[in-house]
């Protein structure tokens, strides 16, 4: 979940993913099952949702995967990379511990299906972000895309209203939308200050991750004191689940990913990650989540977004 939003690759890494075949089928199962565990791993905090506050699971979500990514910590040349640890630190702060904060909070609002059609304004925010702060060059077709995915929020914003007439400027749908705008938002302001650090360092991006990781735990870690344990352990508590999300949309997800980026151009690659809201239509039921005809166009439209975008 935390490695969601995807910028385009350091120059470094660049000609190496255009040599890559484009029908590479490691590549090719990688991108699908990042979106499918990303998916699973929404759909499995959305379930958990009421077992705490967005907070409180983001804090144990992350003191489980930095756990998990002990090993890497542990290796880390730390005194060689100081300037860049900082960076990465404070990057783990804006885009997991706050952004994810936001992201779990849209969650429980929207559910997975909406949640990630909105997500899916990242590589597009990034694209345009790239310009301003990079001075990338924006192609033409990224502003198609641009329009796409705006049209997909658009119309998951109509389709709650439309499945549910009640929600028709209810309060949690509105702020449910917005605290996935603000969850874009953060996921790639952090993002871009770990781009940065990837491109004057030799920190690589499993090392990058782990060190997110770790500032988005610290900053957190006062939240512990007031996480309802009791109902995390009980008998029938989401522990099972909260493990389970954590390993899938956190380790496997980020692993999946770094193989995408080896495999893969980077426009294709991000196009088939992104396919997460066309997934979240197979669990939508599941959640009680009825898919209306906006729903499937948006989750298409986002899809088709990206794809233009990014290929």
């Amino acid at each position: 979940m935390t490695e969601r939003h995807c910028l385009p690759a350091p120059d470094r890494w660049r000609q190496t993913l255009t040599v890559s075949r484009h029908d590479d089928m490691a590549g090719l199962l990688a991108a699908l099952g990042a979106a499918m565990v990303w998916t699973t791993a929404s759909s499995l905090w959305r379930s958990v949702s009421s077992s705490g506050s967005a907070l409180q699971l983001n804090t144990v979500k992350n003191g489980l995967a930095t756990l998990l990514f002990l090993p890497v910590l542990l290796s880390l040349p730390w005194g060689d990379n100081g300037q860049g640890v900082a960076l990465l630190l404070l990057s783990g702060v804006i885009g997991i511990a706050i952004g994810d904060s936001f992201y779990l909070a849209a969650l429980r609002r929207l559910g997975t299906r909406r949640t990630l059609t909105v997500e899916a304004v990242g590589p597009v925010l990034g694209s345009v972000g790239s310009v301003l702060l990079m001075q990338d060059t924006l192609p033409w077709k990224a502003w198609i895309g641009a329009v796409l995915v705006s049209s997909a929020v658009l119309l998951v914003a109509r389709q709650s209203s439309e499945s549910n007439p009640s929600d028709s400027g209810n309060p949690p749908v509105i702020h449910g939308l917005m605290l996935s705008l603000m969850a874009v938002i953060s996921g790639l302001a952090g993002a871009f200050l770990a781009r940065h650090v990837l491109l004057e360092t030799s920190l690589s991006p499993l090392q990058s991750a782990a060190i997110r990781l770790l500032g988005g735990w610290l900053v957190l870690m006062p939240v512990l004191r007031k996480t309802p344990w009791n109902r995390l352990g009980s008998r029938r508590g989401p522990w099972f689940r909260i493990l389970m999300a954590t390993v899938l949309g956190t380790n496997v997800g980020i692993a999946l990913q770094q193989l995408v980026f080896r495999e893969l151009p980077v426009g294709p690659g991000v196009t088939l990650m992104a396919t997460a809201p066309v997934m979240a239509l197979l669990i939508a039921p599941l959640e009680g989540d009825a898919i209306q005809p906006l729903g499937l166009l948006a989750a298409v439209l986002a899809l088709a977004g990206v794809a233009v975008t990014t290929l």
